[in-house]
Order: structure tokens, then sequence, then C-alpha cells
């Protein structure tokens, strides 16, 4: 038979046995009821994030709509202006006016910027593919800038694509991004030359490079010019100001399609920009290519 003192042991031990058990049950449960309440705050921040974002873009939506019609009106008043449709204007006069086209001009692209980048941010940007040429491309971004290269001191080459396969992808906004790349690299490129081409990276993907031989960035600023209004510190990124839009804007045009984009440059050698896509874009249209 079990002694009292050996009975009184093991009830001793069963009843902390059952503290210990009550108190980790309570813990467990406190812990429990803190985990819920932080997914609640979680949840709740979430769904104030998503507000927020979207409240932004319907924002910036809205703005870049009203935007636009002043803007226009502006830039066709100078045009009438610079066409000297009520007599002519004195040099100074001229100059001042030209200014005016310029600024309008920029202000509108930074519209556009903003309503392209509003769309992307709502979900709204729809990815249409289709078969094309990249020779076509470059015919077509060729007449684009023609009529825009006002310094002779600058050229502009496209390099004839050769060996490359027709690409399955959006080519408007493929054309978009290149835009970008060599409006950029004409601004800050007084003298040499802008260089587009377009070369097999793999075997499933096209790389298109727009390079230039003006002022370069430094490495300490390749990481963040692909940003939101981001601004390289120079003496002539100060002179010519631009939205700080167009590169955010061509590195989230470039993931839609399936891509991505790079920056390689030296201060006062250059740079080079480029954009990687698939010959195929992702699509999950059952009328897609096969």
């Amino acid at each position: 038979m079990n002694s009292p003192v050996a009975m009184t042991d093991r009830e001793d031990a069963l009843a902390a046995s059952r503290r210990e058990v009550e108190e980790l049950r309570a813990e467990l449960e406190e812990t429990n009821r803190g985990v819920v309440a932080l997914y609640a705050e979680l949840d709740a921040q979430a769904e104030q994030l998503r507000k927020a974002t979207e409240l932004k873009s319907r924002f910036l939506a809205y703005m870049s709509h009203e935007f636009r019609t002043p803007i226009s009106a502006i830039r066709s008043v100078a045009r009438l202006l610079s066409d000297r449709v009520d007599g002519p204007l004195t040099p100074e006069q001229s100059k001042q006016v030209g200014f005016v086209d310029t600024t309008a001009t920029e202000l509108a692209d930074m519209v556009d910027d903003l309503l392209d980048l509003a769309k992307i941010e709502a979900g709204r940007v729809e990815i249409s593919p289709a078969w094309f040429e990249m020779v076509d491309l470059f015919s077509a971004l060729r007449g684009m800038f023609r009529p825009v290269l006002h310094n002779p001191s600058t050229a502009l080459i496209f390099e004839e694509p050769e060996g490359l396969p027709k690409l399955y992808t959006d080519d408007r906004k493929l054309s978009q991004i290149l835009r970008n790349f060599v409006s950029n690299a004409l601004k800050f490129t007084p003298q040499g030359e802008v260089r587009v081409s377009a070369t097999r990276s793999g075997e499933h993907a096209v790389r298109f490079s727009v390079s230039d031989t003006g002022i370069g960035i430094a490495p300490e600023h390749h990481a963040a010019v692909f940003d939101d209004f981001s601004q390289v510190d120079s003496p002539v990124q100060k002179r010519l100001r631009g939205t700080g839009l167009g590169l955010s804007l061509s590195r989230q045009l470039a993931t839609l399609l399936g891509g991505h984009v790079e920056v390689a440059s030296e201060l006062g050698k250059g740079s080079v920009f480029s954009v990687t896509l698939p010959v195929l874009v992702p699509t999950q249209d059952p009328a897609g290519p096969e």
C-alpha cells in the first residue's frame, strides 16, 4: 500500500501540474486574443491603405483630366502667336512665346505621365498584345522624333534590327518606354549621339537599349533613377528640369509586359538605359498565340 505521505506528494504534484496547465492555457488565450487583435489592426490598416491609394489614384486621374483643357488652350495660343497669325513678333516676343510653348508641352507630358501612373496603380491598364516587326517600331519612333531634333550637335541613330524574331507584346507600351528613354537621353546629351538598338537576350527575350554620350549618372544615383519624381543632382539637371516620372512609368510598364529595365552609366561618360522583354508577353487571353 502507498503511504499517506507518498499519496500527498502525488496529489501536490498533480495539483501543481494542473496549475501549470491552467497558467499555460491562460497565457495561450491571452496570446490568441493579442494575435486576433493584431490581425484586426493589420486588416484595418490595409483597408485604410487601399482607400488612400484609391483616393490618390482618383485624385491624380481627375486632376490630370482637368489640367488638360487649360494646357491645350495655352499651347494653341502659343502656336497662333508663333505662326504670326495676328501680326509679326519682335525677337524678344518670339523667344518668350517659345518659352511658353516649351513649358506648356512639358506640363502636358507630366499630366500624361501622372494619368498613366494613376491608371497603373488602380489596375486599370490593359495589355493589348499583337505580333509586330521591330523594323516598323523603329521606323515609327524615327518619325516621331524627327520634328523635335533641334540640336545639330546631337545625332539620333536607330540601328537596323537584324536576325530578330517578331514580338508578341503591346507595341504601344513598348514604344512609350523607348520614347521616354530617347527623350531623356536627348535632353542630357548636349553633343554626340543617342543610339537605339535591339538584340537577343537569351532564347526567349529581346533587349532594347538606348545609349548616349551625355553627362552620365554617378553610381550612387543608379538605384533611384527609376523612382517617382527622381531627379539626379547635377548642374545640367538643374537647368533641364524634367517631370521625374518618365523613367518610373517605364519601369512599371516594363513590369506589366513581363520584363524589366536597367541602367548602366558613369559620370561624364554617357548612359545606357535598356528594357528586356519576352518575345511572347505573358497573357491569360485564350485567344493569344499558340
